[in-house]
């Protein structure tokens, strides 16, 4: 006969079985609404009740299962749409200057002051690389980061992280995952350190291992060029914007999809255990003071990515410029290299200078356009006697592209690996000092990877066969 104290052991376990995963939640939220009940027939706040009111009102209306996914979506998408919609003139203004006037005027003169090897490794390697960084990635920084601070000013962003909290428990990852991703969509190596905020070390791992999948600043002007000029021409003018707005959200949603399988799957296979619970305290709602907003977005993120896109881009121009004008048997090296990565492109609906430009854009993601776009110029012989692109306008990068063979479905899939692939080697760096392992390291790197060139091998062969 078994001790009393086994029995009750026994019989906590079996009825444990039968509750709900979320039981413990519904528990905190029935105390907190009954003590908020409470505290509304005690307490009066005649200073404040209007402003407490509308708050709460607000709040029901953001926070709520029903309302408020949907307000997220139409917030996302408005975002984007802006984003979009707004980039394509200054970046032309941005290209005609940089690119139209002072690129032809730096050639010229260096020309006259230097040996041509060395003005074609300065100018039509270094300079125009950065040129095209500066015009491609500026534009849409200047509207999206000011937008993005501004929600998180007003207070908005905790109120997305309530609402996803639910979601991330049910597939075994911490709930503050939903904030450290919402870090990840400005920096990946911000969202790996901000995971330090989940206590639990399995959760966090998951939260690292996972925050690739959460579009950094290097990465959204790729998916807006790309949706702008190969998608959003595929539909009638008037709608071109919205087109294009909805190719990008669709992959912004999908790489969210993905973090939640990925956690999943972790939580049930390397990392197996319960997902742990947190309060999260909603501030008050605040009028977005304009200067620091400003500040925060232009100089803070905007400057700060732009630079570091720059400091990239120099030597990544040079090693394109070189890699295109040093030859082994007949060929350049950006040949041979294109060559060899062709077979596994084309299985994915890529090609091969698009899987080089990501090998040379390792250290940072934002110098990926600007080297697919030097390497198709260089290898096809350009135009002028340089061989480099002299403008870089959405009409004439589609129509370089598009003679290079690239089809809407090369710029889908080129949106897909753009979103899985390994995290850049700021990021890579970043899990290794956070987690001290190799093992998750290379976990982090190779598992987007792999979704990256299965997904797009899917699209390409669905697009083949249809």
């Amino acid at each position: 006969m078994s001790p009393p104290d086994d029995d009750l052991l026994q019989a906590a376990r079996a009825w444990q079985w039968r509750l709900p995963r979320d039981f413990q939640d519904r528990m905190t939220e029935a105390f907190y609404a009954e003590s908020a009940k409470i505290a509304s027939r005690t307490l009066t706040r005649p200073a404040d009740s209007s402003r407490l009111r509308w708050q709460h009102r607000l709040d029901q209306l953001l926070t709520s299962p029903w309302t408020g996914f949907p307000i997220m979506a139409l917030a996302f998408a408005a975002v984007l749409w802006l984003t979009i919609a707004g980039a394509n003139i200054p970046s032309g203004w941005i290209s005609d200057l940089l690119i139209g006037v002072l690129y032809p005027w730096f050639r010229t003169h260096a020309i006259d002051l230097m040996d041509p090897w060395m003005a074609g490794l300065l100018v039509d390697g270094m300079y125009l690389a950065s040129a095209w960084v500066v015009s491609v990635m500026l534009p849409p920084m200047l509207i999206f980061f000011p937008v993005f601070t501004l929600l998180e000013d007003l207070g908005y962003l905790p109120r997305v992280a309530f609402n996803l909290d639910r979601v991330f428990q049910r597939v075994g990852a911490h709930g503050k995952q939903a904030l450290t991703m919402a870090m990840g969509y400005g920096c990946n190596a911000a969202g790996v350190i901000a995971a330090r905020v989940i206590d639990s070390p399995r959760e966090r791992l998951i939260a690292i291992v996972t925050n690739n999948f959460a579009l950094c600043n290097g990465r959204w002007p790729a998916q807006i060029l790309m949706a702008t000029i190969f998608l959003g021409v595929l539909a009638p003018a008037h709608l071109a914007g919205l087109v294009a707005t909805g190719a990008v959200f669709g992959v912004a949603l999908l790489g969210f999809a993905l973090a939640l399988f990925s956690s999943w799957l972790l939580s049930r296979t390397l990392l197996r255990g319960e997902a742990s619970t947190f309060s999260l305290e909603l501030p008050p709602y605040r009028p977005p003071n304009l200067w620091r907003t400003l500040y925060t977005s232009l100089i803070d993120r905007t400057a700060f990515v732009l630079w570091r896109a720059v400091v990239f881009a120099l030597p990544a121009g040079a090693v394109i410029w070189l890699v295109a004008r040093v030859h082994v048997g007949g060929e350049s090296l950006a040949f041979w290299g294109v060559q060899g990565l062709n077979p596994l492109g084309l299985f994915m609906g890529l090609n091969g200078v698009v899987l080089l430009a990501y090998l040379i854009a390792i250290p940072a993601n934002e110098i990926v356009v600007p080297s697919v776009l030097m390497l198709t110029v260089l290898l096809q012989g350009g135009t002028g006697e340089a061989g480099v692109l002299v403008q870089a306008s959405d009409e004439t990068v589609r129509t370089l592209l598009t003679h290079a063979g690239w089809t809407p479905v090369t710029a889908a899939c080129l949106m897909l690996f753009s979103l899985c692939h390994n995290p850049c080697s700021t990021t890579l760096v970043t899990i290794f000092r956070e987690t001290g392992s190799l093992k998750w390291t290379l976990v982090s790197a190779l598992m987007p990877t792999a979704f990256g060139v299965g997904i797009c091998a899917l699209v390409a062969w669905m697009a083949g066969a249809l």
